[in-house]
């Protein structure tokens, strides 16, 4: 008994001593008028003093909210939200209260900055590409764009990547830091030719002037409020991010600001007032003039346990039909899920801390094969209703679950079964195509490796809808960058080339009940030459002239011209 309350005692103190200092604030912006500081923890924004103290929550909706800004005058901010889905933007009092929504397009918008005159939220987001842009049209190469904030169309601002605006007080220019490519944003000490540089943009001659040319990260400006000096965070002179500044007229002459060493600084803002602010190994700093002040921050979160209640909008991957149209296979967060396509019940397959993957029904409808590898490298299981009363997946009550072909050695994934679900095709050490006969429990060869040469996985391929077929993408050699769609016995042999165009296809698949192949490829679009971010398009290789006449001819000219 006195166990069980000194643990009762200690799970009291440990819940009401949650009303400490948080750490890891994100997305940090010190109020124009230097007393309060927006920043985002653990997906909810929160506004505390600019001297420490008590945080009070702004948002509590479930979704995660990020990236607030304040309006110029203090009175609003703007703030991205998923909570529909996908990050848009939102604007509501800095007082807090109820958020209305200004943006709806399904891609995400992450807001920089108001206008000057506070009736535009400036963001950033992947939406439309110019035809006249050289740029991949990839998200991570983002457009800027303005949206009224008392709601309206959204117009694009430059097509090309500009992060983190800062605006001079009339309105006429901006800085921003650029974004060449896709490195991650969090990576450290890199010096390469996609590293971010600070620009300036003067709205009226449309010119764009670089202001920093370092060969690592120079990133973050903010103008200070006499418009004379800019400051940003860089990773110059061998060191971690920390803040420097240099005069507007004359960008060679950097001064540095903080002097932090091991951890960088993160998510600089300041005040109307010249106050700094920032993040330093997950706390906030402020500073003015002199040395920085560390905030001290108290919130109290009423934290939800973890509950095994999913509700996602978005993020499944494998999603499989089964044979009768009734279920739908699916893995999300690494774990297999089956749904009905009539009702909302839907059954977690696998309980497993690792991942699983390429889940596929078997005719029966009433099993299901994917690779785990949770026995510390990729292997086939079987899942399977075991009461013959269950009708589904969603509503069975006993599922038994077996490893198929077990090897300490050998990776084993992609698996597909064949249409009659007498054996199951899979990928073996990410370059053969290999299949399992399951009544024998012999397999056989299709492919040897030698017409796959990355190690990212495996390849596409599908089985020819009576069986005798595969339709896979493949290389001719390791120094081919494209990839081909082909033909290839089950039984194994050679593989016959149906494109041959010089540029990647994939994802074949078997259409119009096997007399062709649909693929996409990239040979007519935007063309990936020794990079990446190509335009792709669906095309269809048809196996026999029958099938081409039948498809591409009206009904009437069909039956004429047999």
């Amino acid at each position: 008994m006195k166990k069980i309350l000194a643990t009762l005692a200690l799970g009291f103190t440990a819940m009401a001593g949650y009303a400490a200092t948080p750490l890891w604030m994100r997305d940090l912006q010190i109020s124009p008028d230097g007393t309060e500081i927006l920043y985002c923890y653990k997906g909810d924004i929160y506004k505390v003093p600019a001297q420490g103290g008590t945080a009070n929550q702004l948002t509590t909706q479930d979704s995660y909210e990020c990236n607030p800004v304040w309006s110029p005058d203090g009175k609003q901010i703007a703030f991205a939200s998923d909570r529909h889905g996908n990050f848009d933007i939102f604007v509501m009092s800095a007082q807090g209260g109820s958020a209305r929504r200004l943006t709806t397009h399904s891609a995400s918008e992450l807001p920089s900055t108001f206008t000057p005159d506070g009736k535009y939220i400036l963001f950033s987001a992947a939406l439309q590409d110019p035809a006249e842009s050289a740029l991949f049209p990839t998200a991570s190469m983002t457009e800027l764009y303005k949206v009224p904030v008392a709601g309206g169309r959204t117009e694009q601002v430059l097509a090309t990547p500009a992060e983190a605006v800062c605006f001079d007080k009339s309105g006429n220019r901006f800085f921003y830091q650029d974004r060449k490519g896709g490195e991650n944003e969090w990576r450290k000490h890199h010096t390469s030719s996609i590293t971010r540089d600070i620009w300036v943009f003067d709205a009226k001659s449309g010119k764009h002037t670089n202001l920093t040319d370092l060969a690592g990260e120079d990133r973050n400006p903010v103008l200070s409020p006499d418009g004379k000096r800019l400051y940003f965070l860089s990773e110059r002179k061998g060191g971690s991010f920390n803040v420097y500044s240099f005069p507007i007229d004359r960008p060679q002459e950097v001064k540095q600001e903080t002097s932090f060493k091991t951890h960088p600084v993160r998510f600089l803002s300041m005040s109307g007032n010249g106050t700094l602010c920032y993040t330093y190994d997950g706390e906030i700093y402020t500073q003015q003039g002199g040395s920085p002040k560390k905030l001290r921050v108290e919130l109290t979160r009423d934290d939800a346990p973890q509950m095994a209640d999913f509700d996602f909008s978005s993020g499944a991957t494998s999603a499989t039909v089964s044979p009768d149209g009734k279920q739908v296979a699916f893995i999300i967060r690494g774990e297999v899920f089956v749904t009905s396509t009539e009702y909302a019940t839907t059954k977690q397959i696998t309980h497993t801390a690792a991942r699983e993957a390429g889940v596929d029904f078997a005719p029966d409808n009433r099993t299901l094969v994917y690779a785990s590898e949770r026995s510390g490298n990729w292997q086939l299981y079987q899942a399977t209703i075991v009461r013959k009363e269950d009708p589904n997946f969603p509503n069975a009550t006993l599922i038994e679950e077996k490893v198929l072909l077990p090897s300490s050695t050998v990776e084993r994934a992609n698996p597909q079964y064949s249409p009659d679900g007498k054996e199951i095709a899979f990928i073996e050490d990410r370059n053969r195509l290999m299949v399992l006969n399951l009544a024998s429990k012999k397999v056989r060869q299709v492919t040897d490796g030698s017409t796959w040469y990355s190690t990212g996985g495996g390849f596409d391929y599908a089985w020819s809808p009576d069986g005798k077929w595969f339709t896979l993408e493949f290389t001719g050699n390791k120094h081919d960058p494209y990839s081909d769609i082909g033909l290839v016995s089950a039984q194994g042999g050679t593989i016959t080339n149906l494109t041959n165009s010089g540029y990647s296809s994939s994802s074949p698949r078997f259409v119009l009940d096997g007399n062709a192949i649909l693929f996409t490829t990239e040979r007519y679009g935007m063309r990936a030459h020794a990079s990446w971010g190509s335009q792709n398009d669906a095309m269809l290789i048809f196996l026999n002239q029958d099938a081409y006449d039948k498809f591409r001819l009206s009904k009437e000219d069909y039956e004429l011209s047999k």
